[in-house]
């Protein structure tokens, strides 16, 4: 009830100028004896307690529990592992192909890194990402990438490997960096790649960054040649006086709307409308996450032109994505128009 309290009192809009300003607060409780027997004590499992209701959507209260402690150990002893993982070099990129939809050719690949740890084995980005981000090293793991993925695109090249383009992530926290054009602009210089060569992929979220500053850095990027996609559309708040901002070539239909085809009418409906729309607005489409037949199907039908899922090839270490990318192509089911 205290915490209630707290909260409506806080929550109370104050005009500061001619602006209206409203604060949520995230709350955390501790109790004597239980949680501690002196203040220090505390405070500081009310602490943990309150980063427990941020990590709960904020705007909440939480009351602490033996638990959270845990919990936090093991996430500051994630992130100390993250950072040993990156002086160590023990991160890897993998590779997954996308493919035309009518006749399988590989027209593009999206970098996607895994951790091998050395107890853990081969760690995927579920388990550790989050942390990334919340810790900020998900700056230099970003930066990591693009170098890595730059640099094995040249050695293909090298190679006699006809490439195509490669598709990067870009977190907003990276993105938000204020040497991050440079970075790019270097990594590029430096691989000796073709900036046409490279495309990032950026959330829909940063999409509602409205700073006019970074939005003429990513057209400074796109002019040198560099594309820009939009990963998992439809999912987040973007609309389209946003996309028209930015320098937006690609949307990605998220996985989550294809994993329903052709059964779920609201996601056959979503995924035609984002596949009309992409179209009507001279933009490129791929719908990700493709694992049947059946989706296939009804993707071909809907004239979504570029797909990318397990049904045609898991993420690859570089070798194999390189006696991929010498074929030129993945065999489509023969039901379904493939060869």
């Amino acid at each position: 009830m205290v915490a209630q309290r707290i909260q409506a009192v806080l929550g109370q809009p104050a005009l500061i100028g001619d602006q209206e300003i409203e604060v949520t607060s995230s709350i955390g409780i501790a109790m004597f004896p239980g949680d501690g027997d002196d203040a220090a004590m505390l405070l500081k499992h009310a602490d943990t307690a309150m980063y427990y209701a941020k990590e709960q959507g904020r705007n909440n209260w939480q009351l602490y529990d033996q638990t959270l402690t845990a919990r936090t150990t093991a996430r500051l002893a994630l992130e100390g592992d993250i950072r040993k993982g990156l002086e160590r070099g023990e991160f890897r990129l993998f590779y997954q192909p996308q493919v035309r939809a009518n006749d399988g050719t590989v027209i593009g690949i999206e970098a996607l890194i895994r951790w091998q740890h050395p107890q853990q084995g081969l760690v995927m980005p579920g388990r550790f990402i989050a942390v990334a981000e919340e810790s900020g090293l998900i700056v230099p793991i970003g930066e990591w990438v693009l170098n890595a993925a730059c640099s094995q695109l040249r050695e293909w090249q090298r190679g006699g490997v006809s490439v195509p383009r490669v598709a990067v992530n870009v977190s907003a926290r990276q993105l938000a960096a204020a040497d991050f054009l440079d970075s790019v602009a270097a990594i590029i210089v430096t691989t000796g790649v073709a900036a046409d060569l490279l495309e990032l992929e950026l959330t829909e979220s940063i999409l509602m960054d409205p700073e006019a500053k970074r939005i003429k850095e990513l057209f400074h990027l796109r002019e040198m040649g560099v594309h820009f996609s939009i990963d998992d559309f439809g999912t987040g708040y973007s609309s389209l006086s946003y996309i028209k901002r930015f320098p937006i070539g690609t949307l990605k239909i998220d996985q989550s709307f294809v994993h329903g085809l052709p059964q779920n009418a609201d996601d056959a409906g979503i995924t035609t409308a984002i596949i009309s729309m992409a179209r009507s607005l001279d933009l490129d489409v791929i719908a990700e996450g493709v694992e049947t037949p059946e989706q296939l199907d009804f993707l071909q039908r809907a004239q979504c032109p570029k797909l990318q899922g397990y049904l045609f090839s898991r993420p690859l270490p570089p070798d194999e994505m390189e006696a991929l990318l010498r074929r030129g192509r993945i065999d489509l089911p023969a039901r379904f128009g493939g060869d």
